[in-house]
């Protein structure tokens, strides 16, 4: 088969959402990774939206699994169920003979985790898989021309992983990786009002507390809000009323590992590259970009202009849509193997 009649397919498998792109299709899946499974038959019950919907109101019979967490795969045989059943589900299982695959992953995956990641795909029958750094994605996706010789910041805050970098000349110059996002604010906000109310919250409770009142600075129409859970002592239901104030403790003591991360990378910066950071500031991608006021806070913590991603929750999925023509240039110019390890090196991209 000639290269350019291989079919393209693109994976944001995060811990949150997992997002599918196919060459000119576009984006053909965007729901949840959830799946819940009866385990009687040990068979799939429901996925993405529906499977949500189910979270904290099933009985013992049925087990909620998420097969990605914090971009490694938790669960093989989920993850394969997964990717069978959505595109089962689109009549596009067809696609994957023969395809070119890429597969976005935070920046602290070792090589055998790539390894496993690029196994499931090439189970269903990908002829090559090519593991990205969802940060460099997320970078071009925001609209970053990363192929200039100048430093262009990213802070990608996803579900299970918040990665940054700093990326000039097509490349990561430097880049970290910590499990301090979405997810774990969510048990953060879960375990404060246990420990200060006495109450059990559920995870979707503590998702929906973060984005109706989640700050990291004051704004206009601050207010209180109810959240029902389960009496720590009575194991009654019980209410408690939070305000945005406590939320706002809350993230900023959970963005501060973040922010530690982010000292941690210019302190191994280049120096040349740190006037760029000065000049062109950080740009924020992920649903933690969602969060209130978190441009201003990085903005005042460290005096550089800071400003978020249009479309934040799509960057990672954009920016594997742009890297498809990258890929198959490479692949015309024999920088490729058959698993999609690369066998030359090149610095010009674009």
């Amino acid at each position: 088969m000639k290269i350019e009649e291989k079919q393209f397919i693109a994976l944001d498998l995060g811990t949150s959402n997992v997002l599918a792109y196919v060459g000119k299709k576009g984006i053909v899946y965007n729901e949840p990774s959830i799946m819940a499974y009866d385990n009687l038959n040990n068979s799939l019950i429901a996925l993405g939206h529906e499977a949500y919907e189910m979270v904290g109101k099933t009985n013992d019979n049925t087990r909620m699994v998420v097969p990605i967490k914090d971009g490694i795969i938790a669960d093989m045989d989920a993850a394969k169920d997964l990717l069978k059943n959505i595109f089962g589900k689109l009549k596009m299982m067809d696609i994957w003979k023969n395809s070119v695959v890429l597969l976005a992953c935070p920046s602290g995956v070792t090589e055998l985790e790539r390894d496993a990641l690029k196994k499931v795909a090439m189970d269903l029958g990908a002829d090559m898989v090519v593991v990205e750094e969802e940060i460099k994605l997320a970078a071009i996706g925001a609209g970053l021309n990363i192929t200039l010789p100048r430093g262009s910041v990213a802070i990608d805050i996803g579900g299970g992983t918040t990665d940054v970098a700093i990326i000039a000349s097509g490349e990561i110059i430097t880049s970290r990786s910590i499990k301090a996002a979405g997810t774990s604010f969510d048990d953060d906000i879960k375990k404060y009002i246990r420990s200060e109310y006495n109450v059990n919250i559920g995870d979707k409770s503590a998702e929906n507390i973060k984005i109706q009142i989640g700050s990291l600075g004051k704004y206009n129409a601050e207010r209180s809000m109810s959240v029902f859970g389960r009496d720590v002592v009575s194991g009654l239901p019980k209410e408690a009323v939070v305000s945005a104030e406590e939320i706002r403790n809350v993230l900023i003591n959970s963005f501060s590992k973040i922010t530690d991360l982010f000292i941690e990378l210019l302190e191994a910066t280049p120096p040349e590259l740190a006037g760029d950071i000065i000049k062109y500031g950080i740009t924020i991608c992920g649903g933690g970009a969602l969060i209130r006021n978190v441009e201003k806070y990085f903005s005042d913590i460290f005096s550089i202009p800071c400003k978020i991603a249009k479309d934040p929750l799509m960057t990672v999925i954009n920016g594997a849509k742009d890297y498809e023509k990258i890929i198959f240039n490479k692949l015309e110019n024999g920088f490729y193997g058959k698993n999609g390890r690369n066998l030359k090196e090149i610095n010009k991209f674009m």
